[in-house]
């Protein structure tokens, strides 16, 4: 995969990522949400690539666009597949909270586990942590295998959990373990890239989220080297027989990071609310910043990009 298609994927995500945030605080879900489909959606069409979405806002008759199996690009380059969130963390961005981003992982054909709009039990860790990890497991035992290569206590340890009902048990076993929490109201994916980031104080990410963030956060592990395990938890007979039909016979299967995302793999995010790795949209006299982080599972190289976009030059904006 072609390694300056990077800087194009960063302008698409830069791009959602200053629409959306127009939309902090406001209230809007909806409409921060749109904004940055809008805008995601329209820079697409400038990179030359021939893409297809395989993990967007839904299936054609829920999403007008971006939706899964809509071909995006000029239709020149390389064949792609494009797992993408203009705005994880919808709830996030429309309360002013932290944390939320644009996110997009590519990657060649078929690299991608085509994943069904439903929910997949999750962990996450770090470099430190791979290969160590167990979804079967309990999160006492996790905890206690993380703390013993990295040295340190379960007490030391961080976890970062979805605040919902569903995981007041979860809850309890990691308090029980002697393990500290972080509770989050919504985007899990930037969740699993504190994971790997030595300075954010979060350790492991468990608990239950959407299946279509979980292909994304591990396709951003594989770029940083920590681990990524999943279950697809459906809800209903209609969601798994649309799994089947989207190619997924196992509805049990535990999937570890490279069933998830596999090949050679690129990440890109754009923060949109100041959050623990990337800071948010700054808009200023002349247009706005913004700051994004681009990664290569084939070199393993973790670019940080600190940007100044002027609205007078960029009518796109």
């Amino acid at each position: 995969m072609n390694r300056n298609l990077a800087m194009e994927f960063v302008r698409v995500t830069e791009m959602a990522a200053i629409a959306s945030a127009r939309w902090m605080g406001r209230g809007d879900e909806k409409a921060a949400d749109q904004a940055a489909v809008d805008a995601m959606r329209a820079m697409l069409d400038t990179v030359d690539c021939k893409g297809t979405v395989v993990i967007g806002e839904g299936e054609r008759d829920e999403a007008p666009m971006l939706y899964i199996g809509e071909k995006v690009g000029t239709g020149n380059g390389p064949e792609l597949d494009i797992a993408l969130d203009p705005l994880e963390g919808t709830t996030v961005c429309a309360v002013g909270a932290s944390n939320s981003i644009s996110v997009m992982a590519i990657a060649e054909g078929g690299n991608f586990l085509n994943a069904p709009d439903t929910y997949m039990q999750k962990i996450a860790v770090g470099p430190e942590g791979k290969g160590v990890i167990d979804i079967m497991e309990s999160p006492k035992e996790n905890l206690r295998r993380l703390a013993e290569v990295k040295k340190c206590k379960v007490a030391d340890l961080t976890v970062v959990i979805l605040d919902r009902p569903r995981h007041e048990e979860l809850i309890r076993e990691v308090r029980d373990a002697g393990a500290r929490i972080r509770l989050i109201g919504d985007g899990d994916v930037a969740a699993s890239l504190a994971c790997c980031d030595a300075d954010s104080g979060v350790d492991m990410l468990l608990g239950t989220g959407g299946a279509p963030e979980g292909v994304i956060a591990a396709a951003a592990l594989r770029c940083m080297g920590g681990d990524f395990q999943g279950i697809l938890k459906f809800r209903s007979d209609e969601e798994i027989e649309r799994a089947k039909k989207m190619g997924i016979t196992d509805i049990n299967k535990i999937y570890n990071i490279d069933e998830l995302a596999s090949g050679n793999v690129m990440f890109v995010a754009t923060g949109v609310t100041e959050g623990t790795m990337l800071e948010g949209v700054k808009f200023k006299s002349y247009g706005a910043t913004t700051q994004s982080i681009v990664m290569r599972s084939e070199s393993g190289t973790i670019r940080h990009i600190d940007a100044e976009h002027r609205f007078d030059t960029k009518p796109r904006y």
